[in-house]
């Protein structure tokens, strides 16, 4: 099997640091200076909000460091206090302390509230040592608010200490749902902290079902995600040697991460058990990380050591990985296995397959790339799904992220008006579904992308789920393959990040191009002779890559047909027809509902129904064909002839010598009673309307819709046609002219709102 493109995410290996860190808080600056004249408008605080982070261990960091950066970009708006905790000052741990200080956060305060043991009592007295020793710490920094990350004990702590001491809580990750004891620490931080920042439309539903104040959470996305989304750089091969080995390949290694159940240690050091007896049975160099500072992690590291995996050939155990380079080594594995959160989160943005063992994941959102092993109690099951999992490559998921959360969260703090009081109010009985999704720095518009190539202009423009188009740009159709697809993208991303200061969350794009399609693989097959060099091309791909974003691909007359659907007079209806009339003629069919492709793609090429066995010659070689006749191509030409002949202008008509001859100055003559220019009309409005009746003979609709610019000089003569020489069964179509403004852009903004708008997002 081809090894799929590796997705580009950028290191931040020794060299890379220093420039990692600038770009960061230069796109943070940059957004700042955009922003910043709407923000002091808005802005209900007289002083710099005083921001304290407290980070226990390297999982919480990876979430809270992109967030540490965009505060301390905007020093006008912000004071960053950072306090170290917890794991992250032990040495058993990797004193991941240091990779705060590399990223060059001054850290006002070191605690350490670890009481070891690695057992139940030691987590607990844990928690009391740091309820301890944080009511100093806090009564000296006086921060304005306490930013507290996930379901860790030590957060726990973080929390209480905050809230019994009147200090305003933003907890991050709220709502969401997992297993073993982490999901009730979570909900408790949730009922202490006072604003909320969650990942998922279901997290932000719990949340609300739980009576928390809808207008105090923000659906912001995965901090993290930004990272991930955002990072361009590709030297990846040189940290997968580091870590794994000189010979080892993309796709060809294992990341394992397995930490233990609280409330089930024994059994979850059986599992830890058999899944390293299966890894060792697979055969694969596998990276292995120890476990965290939960009760039963040093059990399991005995484990470890028991079966010789320090020492194993095939294994390399490490305490931690930077995140930026560990998020290249499970980008570019064949398969992560184990039981962390990271697996069922951020490693959906890769595609990557995971394997998800036991109950401590349970519930959470997951992407396709996951296969659960709930029940992991034989090595051969385990064994089977490495054997299922090793190897493939998934879509992309971007169930917990879009890559703008931190901008979200930002705008969020600047928001939190201190002089509101302290005490919580709690929304009972918990609010309904159908909150508005327009509430300003809560919710966006959800929108997508549409992307129009048409035989002249390429257009892109971000459209409402209502069908409004926010934003648009056009630009002339390049002629060869490069230049198209190059400022197909220079567009696309220009709008995503427009999206961001109109409000709207882009979903997905979707493109509209002339031509047969394969939707599934998103892939012009070949295309007609209007659009040059656009055979065989894959456009999912790129665009994919570039945005980070799911994209879908369809023919223009059936995006057409699709924005009917959605949007116009086919709303509702079970069998219509959608003709498009313009440079070309296409169109597209909607049966019970569903759009038909046929069997190669090649269903609804209406525009190539043969009227005449000896008509006018057609672009795609045949004769007779409608489009032969009725396009604004095949009036194009008949105008130049009457007017070669000195037949086209009459009076009221004029000309400029350098003007071109087109199908409206036919129309205008016709309309001005020219009888030869009336007559082709007649010509191309009777080929149109036969090859509607022979469409009504086929399909039997019961709408038949005219799109386009001709549409309106055609749909009379359509009429006629169909009263003189349809069956009387059919006569009654109703033959409309459609009312969209621009149906191949809705059409490909309904591939992607139709689809992505059933799954949670």
């Amino acid at each position: 099997m081809q090894e799929p493109p590796c997705p580009p995410f950028v290191t931040r290996d020794t060299g890379l640091q220093q420039c990692w860190r600038m770009c960061q808080e230069v796109y943070f600056k940059n957004l700042s200076k955009q922003k910043q004249k709407e923000v002091m408008e808005k802005n209900v605080n007289n002083h710099k909000l005083r921001v304290c982070v407290a980070t226990c261990n390297r999982a919480d960091y990876s979430k809270l460091a992109p967030i540490m950066f965009g505060i301390k970009a905007e020093p006008q708006f912000f004071e960053l206090d950072v306090v170290v905790l917890g794991s992250h000052l032990i040495d058993d741990y990797g004193n991941t302390y240091r990779m705060i200080e590399q990223d060059d956060f001054d850290i006002h305060t070191r605690l350490h509230t670890i009481v070891r043991g690695e057992d139940e009592a030691a987590m607990v007295e844990s928690v009391g040592l740091a309820l301890v020793k944080l009511p100093d710490v806090l009564n000296r920094l006086k921060p304005d608010i306490m930013i507290v990350h996930g379901d860790r004990f030590d957060a726990l702590a973080l929390a209480t200490s905050a809230a019994l001491m009147n200090i305003r809580i933003l907890h991050i990750e709220g709502g969401e749902v997992s297993g073993t004891i982490d999901d009730s620490i979570r909900h408790a931080i949730t009922k202490l902290a006072h604003y909320h920042v969650c990942c998922t439309r279901s997290a932000e539903q719990h949340l609300i079902a739980m009576c928390e104040d809808h207008d105090r959470i923000l659906l912001a996305g995965c901090p993290s995600y930004d990272k991930l989304l955002s990072a361009k750089n590709k030297d990846y091969m040189s940290i997968i040697r580091m870590w794994l080995g000189e010979d080892v390949k993309t796709r060809d290694y294992i990341v394992a991460l397995q930490h233990p159940v609280t409330t089930d240690i024994k059994h979850s050091l059986k599992m830890f058990e058999l899944t390293l007896d299966a890894l060792i049975s697979f055969n694969k160099r596998t990276l292995i990380l120890f476990p965290n500072v939960d009760a039963g992690s040093k059990e399991m590291v005995r484990v470890m050591r028991k079966k010789g995996i320090e020492h194993h050939p095939n294994f390399r155990a490490v305490k931690h990985v930077p995140f930026d380079q560990f998020i290249q080594l499970v980008a570019h594995a064949g398969c992560m296995i184990g039981n962390s959160s990271c697996g069922v989160r951020e490693v959906g943005a890769f595609g990557t397959p995971v394997i998800n063992l036991g109950t401590r994941q349970t519930g959470r959102e997951t992407g396709e790339n996951v296969l659960h092993v709930r029940d992991a109690d034989t090595q051969d099951k385990i064994l089977h799904a490495l054997q299922l999992q090793f190897g493939k490559q998934y879509p992309c998921s971007k169930i917990y992220g879009d890559g703008n959360a931190v901008p979200r969260i930002l705008k969020f703090l600047k928001s939190i008006n201190l002089k509101e009081p302290l005490q919580k109010k709690f929304c009972f009985p918990p609010v309904k579904d159908n909150i508005s999704q327009d509430i300003d720095h809560i919710l966006e518009t959800q929108s997508a992308l549409a992307v129009d190539l048409g035989g002249t202009n390429l257009r892109v423009a971000i459209v409402s789920m209502k069908g409004e188009i926010v934003k648009k740009y056009t630009q002339l159709n390049p002629k060869t393959y490069e230049d198209r697809l190059e400022l197909i993208l220079k567009m696309c991303v220009e709008a995503a990040s427009e999206a961001v200061n109109v409000n709207c969350r882009i979903l997905g794009v979707g493109i509209s191009t002339g031509g047969r399609v394969n939707p599934r693989e998103g892939i012009v097959l070949h295309s007609t002779k209007l659009i040059q060099e656009w055979s065989s091309v894959d456009l999912r791909t790129p665009i994919s890559d570039a945005l980070h974003l799911p994209v879908w691909v369809d023919n223009d007359g059936n995006c057409a047909a699709l924005a009917e659907r959605k949007f116009g007079h086919g709303k509702g209806i079970e069998n219509f027809v959608t003709l498009i009339t313009g440079t070309g003629i296409g169109g597209g069919i909607i049966h019970q509902h569903e759009l038909i492709h046929g069997s190669s793609f090649c269903a609804a090429e209406l525009g190539h129904i043969v009227v005449s066995l000896d008509g006018p010659e057609c672009l795609c070689g045949s004769q007779g064909c409608i489009e032969a006749y009725a396009s604004g191509i095949a009036l194009q030409r008949e105008a130049k002839k009457l007017h070669d002949e000195d037949l086209l202008l009459v009076e009221g008509m004029s000309m400029k010598k350098e003007e071109v001859v087109s199908a409206a100055h036919l129309i205008q003559a016709a309309k001005l009673g020219n009888s030869k220019a009336d007559s082709i009309l007649r010509t191309a409005g009777t080929a149109l309307g036969l090859g509607v009746v022979n469409i009504l003979h086929t399909m039997n609709p019961s709408l038949v819709i005219l799109s386009g610019v001709l549409a309106s000089h055609y749909v009379n003569a359509v009429k006629d046609v169909i009263n003189q020489q349809a069956l009387s069964s059919v006569k009654t179509v109703d033959v409309v002219v459609s009312n969209l403004a621009d149906p191949a852009l809705l059409g490909a903004a309904s591939l992607v709102l139709d689809y992505t708008t059933r799954r949670i997002y």
